[in-house]
């Protein structure tokens, strides 16, 4: 589980003297925990990585957010936090691979218009995985139903 191989590298972090890993590793894995205790049971690999997703999120939220204000010091820091939590997720599919799954599921469902996005966004989720963002999904099926419903609309 992930959680083990928290706990491990933060061990590594602490002997290497390593700040910042050893403060995200620390964050990690008591945001684990904490969703442990809230669920009341041991997380599967998919609910851990949920975990680090949502602190990920948290880290690009902080970025945009310090950076409009002018503390370029604090949001460097969030950035190589994120770089950390980056490391415990699988890799990202690629912007064309993503686009290529979203047609193919909405091709697929004859979805079509704003109407049928909630279904195609949770369809390319499950075909997905883990391997693309939410926000990115969700965009990547706004723009093909969306063109796809302008193109429609101007045939009638």
């Amino acid at each position: 589980m992930l959680q083990d191989s928290v706990t491990k590298l933060l061990m590594k972090a602490i002997k290497d003297k390593d700040e910042v890993r050893v403060s995200v590793l620390r964050m990690l894995s008591s945001a684990i925990n904490y969703e442990k205790i809230a669920r009341q049971h041991d997380l599967s690999y998919e609910e851990e990585i949920a975990v680090v997703k949502r602190e990920v999120k948290k880290r690009k939220d902080a970025i945009v957010a310090y950076e409009k204000v002018g503390a370029l010091d604090k949001a460097s820091w969030e950035q190589q936090e994120l770089e950390i939590l980056k490391e415990f997720l699988p890799p990202e599919i690629s912007d064309t691979e993503l686009l290529s799954i979203a047609k193919q599921v909405i091709q697929e469902n004859n979805f079509s218009g704003v109407k049928d996005m909630g279904k195609a966004i949770s369809k390319v989720k499950e075909k997905v995985g883990f391997s693309a963002d939410g926000t990115e999904i969700a965009n990547v099926v706004k723009k093909i139903l969306f063109n796809g419903y302008l193109m429609h609309e101007q045939q009638k």
